[in-house]
């Protein structure tokens, strides 16, 4: 029992060795996008598919129109077969225009079919595609275009700040950053020699001509994590950039531990493209960078109790970042094995829900 606590606690620290060292430094949650000025102010439609969000649009529409921008920006709500009145809730305005959305299609999911429909009566060369529930605050958009013009990016993708108020959100939500960040880390992302490509749906701005050049959103049509999908599409052919927001965050609330694990149950599996083998490799990886270290330190002894220690420190020094950047205490990483169980537990869900042929549901809507 000793030998095998000692080989899996060693191999638990060169995990966590590679992810601290040589793992693009995930854990310092960087680049943050800050506020300037692009040097051109080329026109900007901003589409905003809504389905069902009558309680969050209307401080989300009032945000862009309010946009500090030299150029030409008009927003477009496509208003998805909502039955809440969210088309109603938007207000109005010369430079807001609301689309209803036609019945979807089989195959395509929600979202990129609504996005589809707003692309389809845009005209402007940048489309900035942000979620119904994202404020945004005044000199967003031209810190994007600037973000854009700086790095001859074809998709610019922030990470906005999500709501962190109720107990489950203060538990959970830093965690979900922590580990979106060490799946995908930002500065592999965003190096054009790395083919690992990502990008967070609530803000990405995305050139037409990039838009066009993979085949539109018809291209990824049946995406459920479409972000992602859409910035490897994009990747294949130019340069993409994804950071962290400070000017713009989510209010949508997740006020029980329930509905954070709806949040990650709804595709969790899919991420792992169904695949059984992947949920196993997933299972038995989380178990070794969170438990292996914490039982290292109460059950062994010697070399073994070392190399958990280790672990655990290299554990709890990576996620300060993120705490900080959510205001949090420190403490909150001594928790962090523990929440990783939740977030293991829901993925679990996940598969099972697939497996009993319930599929992913959001907003009336199930795919299989």
């Amino acid at each position: 029992m000793n030998i095998v606590l000692v080989s899996t606690a060693a191999v638990a620290l060169l995990v966590w060795l590679h992810l601290f060292f040589l793992h693009g430094c995930f854990w310092r949650s960087l680049p943050q996008l800050a506020p300037k000025r692009p040097g051109e102010h080329p026109p900007v439609d901003i589409l905003v598919p809504a389905r069902d969000e009558a309680e969050s649009i209307g401080p989300t529409i009032a945000s862009l129109l309010a946009q500090d921008y030299a150029g030409d920006v008009r927003v477009l709500l496509i208003d998805d077969n909502s039955i809440d009145g969210t088309a109603e809730r938007a207000g109005r305005s010369d430079r807001l225009e609301v689309i209803t959305g036609r019945a979807k299609p089989p195959g395509w999911s929600g979202k990129l079919w609504a996005l589809h429909q707003g692309v389809a009566v845009s005209r402007a060369p940048l489309l900035l595609l942000t979620d119904a529930d994202i404020v945004h605050e005044p000199a967003h958009l031209a810190a994007l275009v600037a973000q854009l013009e700086q790095s001859d990016a074809d998709l610019v993708s922030e990470m906005v700040a999500l709501r962190c108020a109720s107990l489950a959100e203060r538990a959970l939500v830093p965690a979900f950053v922590y580990f979106f960040q060490m799946l995908y880390p930002f500065a592999r992302v965003n190096d054009p020699r790395s083919r690992l490509a990502a990008a967070a749906g609530g803000t990405m701005l995305l050139r037409r001509v990039a838009l066009e050049r993979i085949g539109g959103f018809e291209a990824i049509h049946q995406a459920l994590i479409d972000d992602v999908a859409l910035a490897r599409a994009v990747k294949r052919g130019g340069h993409i950039y994804l950071g962290h927001s400070v000017l713009a965050r989510s209010i949508r609330p997740y006020p029980h531990f329930r509905d954070v694990w709806r949040m990650i149950a709804r595709t969790a599996f899919t991420q792992l493209r169904y695949s059984g083998l992947l949920l196993l490799a997933t299972t038995l990886g989380l178990l070794l960078i969170a438990w292996i270290p914490v039982l290292a330190l109460g059950l062994g002894a010697g070399w073994g109790r070392a190399a958990g220690l280790l672990s655990a420190m290299l554990a709890l020094v990576s996620y300060q970042p993120t705490l900080h950047r959510y205001q949090r205490s420190p403490l909150w990483a001594l928790l962090l094995p523990v929440i990783a169980l939740f977030y293991l537990a829901a993925t679990w869900g996940s598969a099972i829900d697939h497996w009993r042929g319930r599929g992913a549901r959001w907003k009336r809507r199930a795919y299989g």
